[in-house]
């Protein structure tokens, strides 16, 4: 199993609305998707190869692990690998928490676990199965 590059990286904020003129404007950060896209509080932003995305979760502070009912509600590091190392990765770590996916994210598909110390990972793929697929995949629309 090897990790490619990081693909984005998800940050808690407390207010969107001040926070997305802070890192479009001031940090000068090329927006990707602005708020209005999303289904909820999110803004995204290329910064070089790799995707920032700011979350508005409410969570910011005070967050517990054992608050994680879905992995939107949590900010995460995101690692892009090859299909067969992530059809490990989902096999290994599957079933640590509701919700953990696999996930259609239009152009990639993703997948969602904790390090040991409760940090939210994600592993994302590109490539599509070799043959049939072992469960659907969730959406967006399942979030809610």
């Amino acid at each position: 199993m090897t990790m490619q590059a990081v693909d984005h990286v998800n940050v808690d904020v407390d207010d969107l609305e001040a926070a997305y003129p802070f890192y479009r404007d001031v940090l000068g950060l090329s927006v990707r998707r602005p708020p209005e896209e999303f289904h909820g509080e999110h803004a995204m932003f290329a910064v070089g190869d790799t995707v920032l995305t700011l979350v508005e979760t409410g969570r910011a502070d005070g967050w517990a692990a054992a608050d994680l009912e879905h992995p939107l509600d949590k900010a995460h590091l995101a690692f892009e690998t090859d299909r067969a190392s992530y059809d490990e990765y989902v096999a290994e770590l599957d079933g640590q928490f509701p919700n953990q996916g696999p996930y259609d994210w239009d152009e990639f598909e993703g997948f969602y676990f904790l390090d040991p110390d409760g940090n939210l990972l994600e592993v994302i793929t590109d490539k599509p199965p070799n043959g049939e697929r072992d469960r659907p995949l969730l959406t967006h629309d399942d979030v809610a």
